[in-house]
């Protein structure tokens, strides 16, 4: 297996393993022999071998398993058994897909597959349909079906429910490798979120941090869940793919710490990518006439909630500045875009603490 300069262990994606087993499955069906190891090509021309975890036969058709190895990714489908069965088609009838046990299917416009269709993305598609060309010479008429065992429970913490795929996971991946900490999976489902709230002509959609300002600013606009996207830490993915493919408002809500982060310039709100200045904090409460003795208690804070906190009981709350400079950083991402923004600030309990807009985005 691959590592990363960071001695971090590459695995590979859902769709890398559909594939495999279903190389294998189409080789066992058509000669009586299941490779194992099988052997598949990536998108990037990268041939890996993968090695069976069961095959056999079911009437008139093959299977072939293959265990997802995500490598040192937290993935919540590593270690899950990818099945595929295939089946002859009629004569003319091309690769058909379909969603076995724990793959779900898409109900909602807007995803790189049609609604009814199985949650099998397109570069998935592709890299299956070539193995079984490939393993034979020819363009086969096959029924293709994948199932991930447990995929039901596993998509439960995954954000497909809320893109209108229900009944288990996605099979995922554009290079065939998961890359550990990259969030790809993640951020790819953000971007879906946008494609689907356009593609049902939503007006308004709101990113964001965590499930309490989500909740809070769900509840102050009464938005329906598809125009909720699940931010997270994400707040350039989102920004960025939403100047691309704008829509008409948008709200970024979030709690006091994450959107200080965002107001001092980070687009990863995460805090492996840094922590807020408290120092900037402190100044920022000078520039509001805060007496020497705050301004030394802030830049001594240990977290930006106690800095609020003391900013508040002084009678120089931080929160509209905070706002203001969390939708300046946010507008230049958007700049272009020709959409009115707004940015909510929330404390841990839900309350909202101070809001900035909704103005448009300029330039």
């Amino acid at each position: 297996m691959e590592r990363t300069h960071t001695s971090l262990r590459r695995g590979w994606t859902t769709g890398s393993c559909a594939t495999a087993a279903a190389r294998a499955a189409w080789r066992g069906l058509c000669g009586g022999t299941f490779p194992d190891p099988v052997t598949i090509t990536l998108p990037g021309g990268q041939d890996v071998a993968f090695a069976l975890a069961a095959h056999g036969y079911d009437g008139d058709g093959a299977w072939a398993e293959v265990v997802k190895d995500a490598g040192d990714d937290p993935d919540v489908t590593h270690g899950a058994h990818v099945r595929v069965d295939v089946r002859r088609g009629p004569p003319g009838s091309g690769v058909v897909f379909r969603a076995g046990e724990g793959v779900g299917t898409v109900t909602l416009p807007g995803l790189p597959v049609p609604p009814g269709e199985p949650a099998i993305n397109p570069v998935p598609r592709r890299m299956i349909r070539t193995a079984l060309r490939d393993a034979t010479g020819r363009e086969p008429d096959v029924v293709v079906t994948v199932s991930v065992m447990g995929g039901r429970d596993m998509a439960r913490h995954t954000l497909n429910g809320r893109l209108g795929i229900v009944g288990g996971l996605s099979i995922l991946g554009t290079t065939g490798i998961v890359v550990p900490f990259s969030c790809a999976a993640w951020i790819d489902s953000i971007h879906r979120g946008v494609d689907v709230a356009r593609a049902l002509g939503l007006p308004h959609v709101a990113g964001c941090t965590g499930d309490v300002s989500e909740r809070a600013t769900r509840a102050l606009y009464a938005l329906p869940e598809e125009a909720m996207l699940e931010m997270g830490d994400f707040a350039g993915g989102l920004l960025k793919y939403l100047r691309r493919h704008p829509v008409g408002r948008v709200t970024i809500g979030g709690g006091v710490a994450k959107m200080t982060k965002l107001a001092q310039g980070f687009l990863d709100l995460h805090s492996r990518r840094g922590q807020a200045d408290m120092a900037r904090l402190a100044a920022l409460a000078r520039g509001m006439g805060g007496a020497d003795p705050l301004v030394e208690d802030i830049a001594r804070a240990h977290s930006v909630a106690a800095a609020f906190a003391l900013a508040a009981g002084a009678g120089h709350p931080l929160g509209p500045a905070v706002a203001h400079g969390a939708w300046q950083v946010a507008a230049d991402v958007l700049a272009g875009s020709d959409c009115v923004l707004d940015v909510l600030l929330f404390d841990r309990a839900g309350t909202l603490v101070a809001r900035h807009g909704p103005h448009p985005v300029r330039g």
